[in-house]
């Protein structure tokens, strides 16, 4: 019965509650205005790094809370099976992903730990943001560093129900 009940049973998404977050996550690191004036690079390194500085924040606001804590391992857990996804599209080969996703997550765990001392003004915001991120010839990384704390502020706001939710928008 076991067998027939994983083939055929109804399968559980464990990623259910986070999904919708994940899913603002993207769509923040989407938002027009930090590509087409803020200056953040509109190619694959420079979204890539808009999803990395996103989830980084999120995940810093989800660690400062113990009920989000443990919620942070199923919203990694989306991240990584998207880059997965994202880099087999590009055609990259099983030999290779795994050590491509690792360098993600290390690129992800960098962000964190930047922004980190960012927020905790340890270090100013624009430079951290200049060393950490795709930016074109004549970016505003002011803005740009506005943009993130006030983006930093408003997760703060935000409570663990209302996150989950991906409800986050101003």
């Amino acid at each position: 019965m076991g067998l027939f009940a994983r083939l055929f049973g109804k399968s559980v998404d464990e990623h259910a509650e986070v999904r919708p977050l994940w899913h603002a996550i993207v769509a923040l690191a989407r938002t027009p205005r930090w590509y087409s004036e803020l200056g953040l690079a509109d190619n694959v390194p420079g979204r890539f790094d808009a999803v990395a500085l996103v989830m980084a924040l999120v995940l810093l606001r989800m660690e400062r809370e113990p009920d989000l804590a443990s919620k942070s391992i199923l919203l990694t857990e989306l991240f990584v099976t998207d880059m997965d996804a994202q880099l087999r599209e590009t055609g990259l080969g099983d030999m290779v992903v795994g050590k491509h996703v690792s360098k993600l997550m290390g690129a992800l765990g960098g962000r964190m730990d930047a922004m980190r001392s960012a927020l905790a003004g340890t270090e100013p915001m624009q430079p951290v943001l200049e060393r950490n991120m795709t930016l074109i010839e004549g970016a505003n990384a002011a803005g740009l560093a506005a943009e993130m704390r006030a983006l930093a502020d408003l997760l703060d706001t935000c409570d663990a129900t209302g996150l989950l939710a991906g409800k986050i928008a101003p």
